[in-house]
């Protein structure tokens, strides 16, 4: 079946170009102008992706996402938008946004991050992911993105819950930096292996009792790292 895409963008030339790349991969693609039209058509069109500015007339982007989840709509959000300092992409990721991509953009990145978003969201894949999971004082909801420790919300930047959620879909099994690299980063060309040690290392800080000698994020000796729910005393 085609998928159903919507952009929210009150850019008319920025939206017309993403409706028609998108059209030629095949995807069923509407155009909303405004935040309320966005609204309107969401609800009439049930997309299973949401490509949404931030900077609109009237009701803005952060409006339109908060609105969508406080309705219980959990559609995908890919936030496209010129304000890409630290601040905006954490507001946008508690609000429940799933990706976020700074104008001006790659439209070969834009077409491959959507791509993704689409596959894991596809229902058997769905079905067969948890959308929350615990450890320790630790409790992750992949709807919401949203992290709490001992009840209180913990901030997680967008690639770190990423990471964290890469994590815990392999229950327990090994990930290695390459396949984490892939999963987390694939279509950033910047990156090294380096980045993924350095957000485990936030991971734990952020999360772990002891993050000098973590008890769920252990590291696997010249492969990789895993995550265990089950308390731990000392990293393998």
């Amino acid at each position: 079946m085609t998928r159903r895409i919507l952009i929210v963008e009150d850019n008319a030339t920025i939206a017309e170009g993403i409706r028609m790349n998108l059209a030629l991969e095949g995807y069923s693609v509407e155009v909303a102008l405004s935040g309320e039209r966005g609204l309107t058509q969401a609800r009439r069109w049930d997309p299973e992706l949401l490509i949404l500015d931030l900077m609109l007339p009237g009701l803005d982007g952060y409006s339109v996402l908060r609105t969508l989840r406080e309705e219980g709509r959990d559609v995908p959000v890919l936030i496209l938008s010129a304000r890409g300092a630290e601040t905006d992409r954490l507001r946008g990721s508690r609000r429940g946004a799933d990706d976020y991509v700074v104008k001006p953009f790659s439209l070969p990145e834009l077409l491959a991050r959507v791509a993704v978003m689409l596959r894991r969201n596809t229902p058997d894949e769905k079905a067969a992911t948890p959308r929350t999971w615990t450890f320790g004082n630790v409790t992750v909801d992949a709807g919401s993105r949203e992290v709490l420790r001992d009840g209180t919300i913990t901030l997680l930047r967008p690639k770190e819950f990423d990471l964290l959620l890469a994590l815990l879909r392999r229950d327990g099994r090994v990930a290695t930096r390459a396949e984490l690299l892939d999963e987390v980063w694939r279509y950033e060309a910047d990156v090294v292996s380096r980045t993924v040690d350095v957000h485990i290392l936030e991971l734990r800080r952020k999360l772990e009792a002891d993050p000098a000698s973590p008890a769920h994020v252990l590291t696997v000796r010249k492969t990789g790292y895993r995550l265990v729910r089950e308390p731990r005393s000392t990293t393998e």
